[in-house]
């Protein structure tokens, strides 16, 4: 595993290094979306190469995706002045949705379009090498240089814009130069990584980092350390459930922008508060479970999951032998299922040898075992509805009534404890 994802652990890192820093700035423009939409324009460049004939990691392609990024970054520096009459955001927008509709109908002229399409949006950066994370590094080691010694009018015009204004700090030119440098470094990224993961790459590091430090400094070695924490658990998770190393990356993103925010949110709420919310929770998922026993009801699946006796104590014995004849099967296939998708992950990846003929048997093998897996789910699945029937009453009314008494003592002390107007007032 660590030879397969070294590198694009390596390109995950450069990566981070490059994009929080000019996530910060991002952030302190109000300029949210402008990643996605010079992601965008340059995806729109390589489509055009794609029609001229040139393949999507070509020189060529590179060039194109360059060009075209340059041109927005110089639309998005004019565009600034007039702010006040029409915002940057929307131009960004415009821009956006424009280059998105020009790729596809530039894609549907073009063979494989949809899997172009698939390319450009999630990137392949498990297959970089190491010269293109080495090149990466280079040019983004280049371009961090060139804003390490520009650092002060950039931060200025970036954090303080009146402040530069009046000190005549040439704002559009800065911007020229700050737009220019992000469209080179956005051009590159998307090559390797793709839409969505170079705008996670952006965004995500630098917004939580604000949460927690409010200097550029601090912000800086936060928003570092979160990238490559969640680009190591996108790799890991992607190796582990065989899932798209991209997309996987871009959810373990937005798996730690919810973890903080819900973090932030209990730390705000106060001890009535939560209560309130526990009651209004409570109360629902009984009325879910009396009115609609048939719909998913994830909270008791949770908990028969961790206390079967809850759903076996509205079963017969003949369901509940049943029940648990399906538990021990379904165990056994998963264990042998979760065994041999291992042996055909490491077929697939080339860590094992396996000739054709043995690899059809293997796939035919376990299609069969997940029919049979299936049905035993099925059984299962029949006797949870028939637990549900029965738990309506006897475990959804309960919690709704319980619910609702809860909510009535709350409003009654918060009433009792507000203060009282003096009589006549």
């Amino acid at each position: 595993m660590i030879e397969l994802l070294a590198w694009p652990f390596a390109a995950g890192l450069v990566l981070t290094a490059m994009h929080a820093w000019f996530g910060l700035h991002v952030l302190a423009r109000g300029v949210i979306f402008v990643d996605l939409a010079l992601a965008q324009v340059a995806a729109l460049g390589i489509t055009v190469a794609i029609l001229y004939g040139h393949p999507v990691q070509s020189e060529a392609a590179y060039w194109y995706a360059l060009a075209f990024a340059g041109g927005g970054a110089v639309l998005f520096a004019l565009a600034r002045p007039y702010e006040a009459s029409m915002r940057q955001e929307a131009v960004i927008g415009i821009v956006y949705a424009v280059s998105a509709a020009l790729g596809v109908l530039a894609l549907d002229r073009a063979p494989q379009g949809a899997e172009h399409i698939k390319q450009l949006l999630i990137g392949s950066i498990l297959t970089v090498t190491p010269q293109e994370a080495g090149a990466l590094a280079a040019l983004y080691g280049l371009i961090g240089a060139a804003h390490w010694v520009l650092r002060r009018p950039l931060i200025e015009v970036s954090f303080d814009p009146l402040l530069a204004g009046a000190r005549r700090r040439h704002v559009f030119l800065w911007d020229v130069v700050f737009y220019g440098s992000f469209a080179l470094v956005v051009t590159s990224s998307v090559r390797i990584a793709g839409v969505l993961l170079v705008f996670s790459y952006l965004i995500v590091p630098a917004a939580l980092a604000a949460l927690f430090a409010a200097g550029v400094r601090g912000r800086l070695l936060i928003a570092w350390a979160l990238g490559a924490a969640l680009s190591a658990a996108g790799l890991y998770a992607s190796w582990t459930w065989d899932l798209p190393t991209g997309p996987a990356i871009v959810a373990a993103f937005g798996a730690a922008t919810a973890l903080v925010a819900l973090g932030f949110a209990f730390k705000r709420l106060s001890g009535r508060l939560f209560a309130k919310i526990f009651c209004v929770f409570v109360g629902l998922a009984g009325l879910l479970l009396a009115a609609f026993p048939g719909m998913d009801q994830p909270w008791l699946d949770a908990l028969e999951n961790a206390a079967p006796a809850v759903q076996e104590a509205f079963l017969t014995s003949l369901e509940r032998a049943t029940r648990r004849d399906s538990v021990d099967s379904i165990s056994a296939a998963s264990a042998e299922l979760a065994r041999l998708r291992a042996l055909e992950q490491d077929v697939r990846w080339g860590s094992k040898p396996m000739d054709a003929e043995r690899q059809e048997r293997l796939r035919q093998y376990l299609a069969g075992r997940s029919e049979l897996l299936a049905g035993d789910q099925l059984v299962l699945k029949t006797l949870r509805a028939k637990a549900r029937e029965r738990q309506r009453y006897a475990l959804g009314m309960p919690l709704l009534f319980l619910g609702a008494i809860g909510l009535a003592v709350l409003a009654r002390k918060a009433s009792s404890a507000a203060p009282r107007m003096p009589f006549g007032m």
